[in-house]
């Protein structure tokens, strides 16, 4: 699988993820700076990683989205091209409209870094496919702006469609949007992540990259990328 990292000023989650990449996939991912024009030839996968791009200016995201190479992953979106946003790549798949709804300001109003359960909503997915669905894994988070928010209509189009791909929940699967304990952003319906219509794109707060060998702590967040492997080469 030839995989490609968007970096952007700021961007502090690139090696994080190319470990990861490289881990599943054997091969280094290319590294694409924000100011390049064109993807590299035969991509499977672009990731947009986490960080601060533009220092979080304006909205966190929000400059991202009009950066140089977002013309070329448009098109690669428009294509069918798979794409993962992991925190501040969330932030910018939401912000250029390749996702739906935003991320606003923590609950809390503070920055959280700490870690927290997922729950697996569907399996049918190529960044799901390793998992069962309702299976549940720990995962770190680390942002100051993963309160997911959308308008009533665009929530329940989600729900209906089967585009949430992961909640916040407690260690035995448990789901309370309003416990903070659980859904520690506030985010609504405890959502962590979405996926696009075509279900190619996933955008997620927290990083899976930072479970993937035992070094780490363990190996939590491996069967996304090893189901993105199997999924776009097999």
């Amino acid at each position: 699988m030839k995989a490609a990292i968007v970096v952007f000023p700021g961007t502090n989650r690139e090696r994080d993820m190319a470990i990861a990449l490289r881990g599943v996939t054997g091969q280094a991912p290319v590294m694409v700076w924000h100011r390049d024009t064109a993807l590299p030839a035969g991509v499977d996968l672009v990731v947009l990683p986490g960080g601060f791009s533009y220092g979080d200016y304006l909205r966190c995201g929000a400059m991202a989205a009009h950066a140089p190479i977002m013309t070329a992953i448009r098109e690669y979106a428009n294509r069918g091209g798979h794409i993962l946003g992991v925190c501040n790549g969330f932030q910018i798949l939401t912000e250029a409209q390749l996702l739906p709804g935003a991320l606003l300001r923590n609950a809390a109003l503070r920055f959280l870094s700490q870690d927290c359960f997922l729950r697996v909503e569907r399996d049918d997915t190529p960044f799901t496919r390793h998992w069962a669905k309702g299976d549940v894994f720990r995962t770190p988070m680390a942002h100051g702006d993963g309160n997911y928010i959308a308008e009533a209509e665009t929530i329940r189009a989600l729900e209906d469609s089967g585009r949430v791909a992961f909640r916040y929940v407690a260690e035995n699967g448990r789901m309370d949007a309003g416990d903070p304990q659980i859904n520690p952003n506030g985010s609504m319906n405890a959502i962590a992540g979405v996926f696009s219509e075509n279900l190619r794109i996933c955008g997620m707060m927290p990083h899976p990259e930072d479970l993937v060998d035992p070094l780490m702590g363990g190996e939590d967040g491996k069967p996304l990328f090893t189901g993105l492997v199997e999924a776009l080469v097999g």
